[in-house]
């Protein structure tokens, strides 16, 4: 039986880094350049607009909001006052453009980025991933990621996973006292990691394209196939034990959240190609209900 949907808001660019917090979703919009804010009744309000572009959301232990900006590979903050300020600089890292985040409890930032231009179609490359601290200071803290993407931290705050988009896995990491990450594991595979670096090929070898992704509360995650059209929740390991399709359209990130935590919120589009992008306004925020609340960061 296919699920039935409920449009929250519609006509946008394109969606993405979907977060839950103080009762409203937050997003980044990419090719309009805007932070926005909406309620469960779909009433908007824009928060601040990102010239680089914006991607990544996040806040630190204060309540200020952190914001990757993608094409200039900068973190930005926004102060009490609404003015957007430099918090980091990732260019010394990232060799493409700065992507998905997460922030813990303590104000760290771990930032991924493509590895490569993506939508040049350039040679497949690994990325690192960025660790920002509470004071701006940045540290290479992973590296070898296949396009690290969706990133979520387990609610002890011992542990971060992270999508590799382009790995056919989710990763995990443990958490030092001082930010730093341990060797890389995984949390669950769902085929071989590609082989080759022609962008093409590599896209063929894909099972699951794990893009933006979110933690309930019996620690599966649900994370967005950035080519299949649909939304899986998996166990530790990589047992599916839920799929959810978008039929024609595409989903690219994917959040939990609502007044009981048990509202899917699914940021979809027809595709992700930028010259597509740019100029249409047909990028959505689905909702569906689950039976498991969301949880961690």
């Amino acid at each position: 039986m296919a699920t039935a949907f409920s449009t929250l808001i519609s006509g946008y660019s394109f969606l993405e880094a979907p977060r839950w917090r103080d009762g409203r979703l937050w997003l980044s919009d990419f090719y309009t350049h805007q932070v926005i804010a909406t309620d469960m009744a779909g009433q908007v309000e824009k928060i601040t607009e990102v010239p680089g572009q914006p991607s990544g959301l996040g806040w630190l232990p204060d309540g200020r909001l952190l914001v990757v900006s993608m094409r200039d590979r900068r973190l930005m903050r926004l102060e009490t006052d609404g003015t957007l300020v430099q918090h980091a600089d990732l260019s010394t890292i990232a060799t493409a453009n700065t992507n998905d985040m997460v922030v813990d409890r303590h104000g760290n930032a771990y930032v991924g980025n493509f590895g490569f231009d993506l939508m040049s179609g350039a040679t497949v490359s690994t990325a690192r991933l960025a660790r920002v601290a509470p004071d701006g200071t940045v540290s290479v803290v992973a590296d070898g990621l296949f396009f690290p993407n969706g990133a979520m931290i387990t609610p002890d705050g011992g542990t971060l996973i992270v999508a590799e988009t382009l790995g056919n896995r989710l990763s995990a990491f443990s958490i030092a006292a001082d930010g730093s990450l341990g060797p890389r594991r995984d949390w669950a595979t769902f085929a071989p990691a590609p082989e080759g670096q022609e962008l093409s090929a590599v896209m063929a070898q894909l099972k699951v394209a794990p893009d933006g992704a979110t933690l309930d509360a019996e620690g599966a995650v649900w994370a967005a196939d950035a080519l299949g059209h649909r939304v899986l929740r998996v166990a530790e390991g990589g047992k599916v034990l839920a799929e959810i399709s978008t039929g024609d359209m595409g989903v690219y990130a994917c959040t939990l959240g609502g007044p009981d935590g048990k509202t899917l919120f699914l940021c979809t589009a027809p595709d992700f190609a930028e010259h597509a992008r740019k100029a249409a306004r047909e990028a959505a925020i689905w909702t569906t209900q689950v039976d498991v609340p969301g949880a961690g960061w």
